[in-house]
């Protein structure tokens, strides 16, 4: 039995909109509710919004409407709703803070929710002066700055389609997004600091609208006052045409359905999907997952570690706002230009909610940058981590160096796809270190084996058996291939492509990507399973692993290892790490090799692509790699697989020549 290490105090619970929200639908536990919401959605989610104070400008008459097929299912479909102007007109008159900045500088900012409702119908008016109307497309390359968040706004205000993109992205990969989406404006800033280096935003936008011939008009925001190229008629300054609104429009009324925002996810292979999301559907999932797993209420701030272009960026701001908590948006990294960044922020902005990923931990942790007594933490009330699974060391490290045992560590996970989270923990459940409490509510998750059935106790495939709010509206202009994704191996399931585990306690656990299976001497397994005790060894900070083919199992495995400070790659080292895995998961799961290496592929959100380390490895196509943050770990890769298959090569050779 897997045993409970935080369980919550009396005050969490008290003070828990999960705990309320369990009261109003008359439901005596979680588990009421959530076999109540997977037995009848359109209940849960009318009960749902009722209780977040969501504001129609056109009441539904149906909340679910599903005469297409699960695939396109349909909340609210006779409904109009503008989220942004539901947000304003809650919240608008306050003086509390919406959203607390910093920079990579350490430069600061803040805006109120009265500052938001004057200012966002003016950015709204600048970009309608500049030609934007419902429906049209706009790119958003920028960091996280306070204009970020206010074009994202003034975008829904006027009913266009936000087509975010990550900034750290190269021209091609900007491109690619623009053509897809024919956006006809893009917003970006002239350059901005990324650990004190200086990255020229407009002159890689430059190089991207060189093939983007829809694009007509780019507004720019002056973050660091450096010289940029600029193309008259075409070029406009953010400040200049906010200055030269005359008279800000009013909030257009938007079908709850309209699309409002077009966000790309790299595929395993083929170009990026454009997964389309609706006014109705994206910002109230992202504010019911934040109120009813992180509680999340008008007195937190709430900070995550992002990029625009990753899905938590825009969750974080539509959430927190229609919330009327306070959105900290923070454009630099988590360790520079000191180790203990990440709590000077906690400390100086009190936040209340941090959020980050197990990458993030576990290198914070290789630098020994535990906050200690030299920072003031007692602000902070809960962690949220994403975008990838934990391993046991650094949650460990997480929950004591760190929460002294007294924060949860709301472990969330979802996608891109689904608006939000499809599993995750709440603060009124207690929770074990790396696991999941259970579906998010409203969520029908499920973990079935290969027939599509039901199983506890053993590895399967996580599915949804229900339509939910958030839930992608399909691929832009690509309805089959949204359907081969999610829909095509059982009828009427999500099948989401993670690999899940529910164990005898009731816990969950994401053990990785479905299409990361290694399947040695005849086990299936996910990679997480090895890499936590590969990382278990002390000189190991992070670990992958792959299967490659193997005349005899099969598959065999092959770990990459990024040391810890001080440690040094040798042969024994290596023979250490394949002892240890032998020792603890059997003789028939000892890796083949071990390599050491000094990155490995990762996206901006620090989510490990496993499939480019195979495919470098083995000299294969690796697909979409636009959403790479770092191209030079698979360089390294590719090397290193070409010097493995020269020497496997050479010695079959010798072995051919001797027989």
């Amino acid at each position: 039995m897997t045993q409970p290490v935080w369980s919550p105090s009396t005050s969490a619970f008290e003070r828990s909109r999960l705990r309320r929200f369990l009261e109003r639908t008359s439901c005596q536990t979680l588990a009421e509710l959530r076999a109540r919401a997977a037995q009848d959605p359109a209940w849960y989610w009318k009960a749902a919004v009722s209780d977040l104070g969501i504001a129609w400008q056109r009441p539904p008459s149906t909340v679910l409407e599903l005469s297409r097929g699960l695939p396109w299912a349909s909340f609210f479909p006779d409904a109009q709703y503008n989220h942004v102007a539901d947000l304003l007109a809650r919240w608008g008159t306050s003086d509390r803070p919406a959203l607390l900045w910093e920079g990579d500088d350490g430069a600061t900012a803040v805006l109120t929710y009265r500052d938001l409702s004057s200012l966002v119908p003016r950015v709204a008016g600048a970009l309608a002066e500049l030609g934007v109307t419902a429906g049209d497309r706009v790119g958003i390359f920028l960091p996280m700055l306070p204009e970020t968040a206010l074009v994202t706004l003034a975008l829904g205000w006027l009913g266009a389609i936000a087509v975010p993109i990550f900034s750290g992205f190269g021209p091609e990969a900007v491109a690619a997004r623009l053509q897809d989406a024919e956006a006809t404006l893009l917003v970006t800033a002239d350059a901005f600091s990324r650990r004190g280096q200086l990255v020229r935003l407009k002159e890689i936008a430059d190089r991207a609208l060189a093939h983007c011939p829809t694009v007509r008009r780019v507004l720019v925001v002056r973050r660091s006052g450096t010289d940029i190229p600029w193309t008259s008629n075409r070029d406009h300054w953010w400040h200049e045409r906010l200055a030269a609104v005359s008279a800000p429009p009013s909030a257009t009324l938007t079908d709850a359905t309209s699309p409002y925002m077009l966000i790309y996810t790299s595929g395993t292979t083929g170009r990026p999907k454009g997964t389309v999301h609706v006014q109705a559907g994206f910002p109230i999932k992202a504010a019911h997952d934040l109120a009813y797993c992180f509680d999340v209420q008008t007195d937190d701030r709430v900070l995550w570690l992002t990029d625009l272009g990753w899905m938590m960026g825009p969750w974080l701001i539509q959430g927190t706002l229609l919330l009327g908590a306070t959105a900290v948006l923070y454009e630099g990294t988590p360790d520079w230009p000191t180790a203990d960044r990440l709590w000077q922020l906690v400390a100086r902005h009190r936040i209340t909610v941090l959020g980050l990923t197990p990458t993030v931990v576990r290198a914070l942790m290789a630098r020994n940058a535990a906050p200690q007594e030299r920072h003031d933490l007692s602000s902070l009330r809960a962690f949220g981590s994403t975008g990838e699974p934990w391993n046991p060391t650094p949650w460990w490290w997480l929950f004591e160096a760190v929460g002294a045992r007294l924060r949860p560590i709301i472990n969330y996970s979802g996608g891109t796809e689904i608006g939000g989270g499809i599993v995750g923990c709440t603060t009124i459940e207690p929770q074990a270190p790396c696991a999941f409490t259970g579906p998010v509510p409203g969520m029908a998750a499920d973990v079935v084996d290969e027939t599509g059935r039901s199983v506890r106790g053993r590895v399967g495939e996580l599915v949804v058996r229900q339509p939910w709010v958030g839930m992608t509206a399909g691929f832009w202009r690509d309805p089959d291939r949204y359907l081969a994704t999610y829909w095509s191996r059982w009828p009427h399931l999500w099948v989401h492509g993670d690999w899940a585990l529910v164990d005898d306690s009731g816990f969950w656990y994401i053990l990785g990507r479905s299409d990361d299976t290694l399947k040695i001497a005849g086990k299936r397994m996910g990679p997480a399973e090895v890499e936590s005790v590969a990382v278990a060894h002390p000189a190991v900070q992070e670990a992958a692993v792959i299967g490659i083919p193997d005349p005899v199992k099969g598959e065999t495995l092959v770990v990459f290892c990024i040391l810890r400070r001080g440690s040094e790659p040798s042969e024994q080292l290596a023979q250490e790490i394949q002892d240890l895995i032998a020792r603890e998961l059997g003789k028939p799961l000892r890796p083949q090799r071990v390599h050491f290496v000094s990155d490995l592929p990762r996206t901006r959100n620090a989510k490990i692509m496993r499939r480019v380390v195979r495919a470098a490895y083995l000299g294969l196509d690796p697909g979409d790699l636009s959403a790479l943050e770092n191209p030079a770990a698979v360089e390294e890769l590719l090397a290193l697989g070409s010097a493995v298959r020269a020497q496997t090569k050479t010695s079959e050779s010798n072995e051919r020549s001797t027989q």
